[in-house]
C-alpha cells in the first residue's frame, strides 16, 4: 500500500483517535507517565498527572471564590431585608398621616445610610394640600414619575426632584422611586416621587440591582396612600 499520498495526521486527528480509543491508555499506561509539559508557574517541566492536579486545584479555587461571593451576597441581602422590615414597621407605627413623609424619608436615611432623602406627594386630601410635602412638583415631574415603572438610578442630571434635597449641590448620584397604587411597574398614574441622593457618584449606579428599591417604593406608596 502506497502511503505517500495520504495526508499527514493533524493534532485534531490524534486527539480524535485518543478520545475514540480510550483503551489505548490501558494498553500503553507508560505513555501517560512519560509525558511532561511546561508548568504555568515556572520554567520546570511537570508530568501530565501533576498538570491535571494543578488544573483541578485552580478550578476548585475558582469554585471556592464563587461560593464565598454567594455567601457574602446572601448575607448582604439578608441584612437589607431586615432593614426594610424594620423600616416598614416604623411606617406602620406612624399614627398621624401628615407625619408619614418625614418619617419615611428620615427612616431611609437612618436605616440605609442614605445621605439625603426627600419626597413630594400630589393629589392629596384637602387637609394636606397646604403641607410642604404637597408643594413644588411640576406637571413635568409628575408626568416623569408616572413614566417610571422601575427605580431610576444614575448620575445627577439636574432633575427637578434633586432640588427637594437639603443639600442638592453636593449630590452626585441619585435614585428616583415613583409612588403609585399597586405594583411599581403598573400603569397607574404616580401620586408622588421619592428621591435619594448621595455625594458618592457610585452609590446609585445605573447598573445596580433595583429589586429592593422597588419593594421600598411599593411599601412607601402603601403607607402614603393614607394622605390621598
Amino acid at each position: 500500500m502506497d502511503t505517500s499520498s495520504l495526508p499527514p495526521l493533524s493534532e485534531n486527528d490524534i486527539a480524535a483517535y485518543l478520545c475514540n480509543t480510550p483503551a489505548f491508555f490501558q494498553r500503553h499506561a507508560e505513555v501517560l507517565a512519560s509525558i511532561t509539559i511546561a508548568s504555568p508557574h515556572g520554567q520546570r517541566a511537570v508530568s501530565l498527572h501533576e498538570r491535571q492536579a494543578e488544573l483541578l486545584r485552580e478550578k476548585i479555587k475558582g469554585l471556592e471564590q464563587r461560593v464565598m461571593d454567594m455567601v457574602r451576597h446572601s448575607n448582604e441581602n439578608t441584612a437589607i431585608a431586615q432593614k426594610i422590615h424594620a423600616w416598614a414597621c416604623t411606617l406602620a407605627r406612624c399614627i398621624a398621616p401628615a407625619d408619614l413623609p418625614q418619617v419615611l424619608a428620615q427612616g431611609i436615611e437612618n436605616a440605609f445610610d442614605v445621605p439625603q432623602a426627600a419626597l413630594r406627594v400630589w393629589d392629596v386630601a384637602p387637609q394636606y394640600q397646604g403641607a410642604a410635602f404637597a408643594q413644588g412638583a411640576s406637571e413635568d415631574t409628575r408626568a416623569f414619575a408616572t413614566s417610571l415603572t422601575m427605580p431610576f438610578c444614575g448620575p445627577n442630571l439636574g432633575f427637578e426632584a434633586t432640588a427637594w434635597l437639603a443639600d442638592a449641590s453636593s449630590v452626585q448620584s441619585l435614585a428616583l422611586l415613583p409612588l403609585r397604587e399597586g405594583g411599581i411597574d403598573s400603569t397607574t398614574p404616580a401620586f408622588g416621587l421619592l428621591v435619594l441622593g448621595s455625594p458618592d457618584a457610585q452609590r446609585f449606579d445605573a447598573t445596580m440591582g433595583t429589586d429592593f428599591l422597588a419593594r421600598m417604593a411599593e411599601l412607601g406608596s402603601a403607607a402614603l396612600a393614607r394622605l390621598r
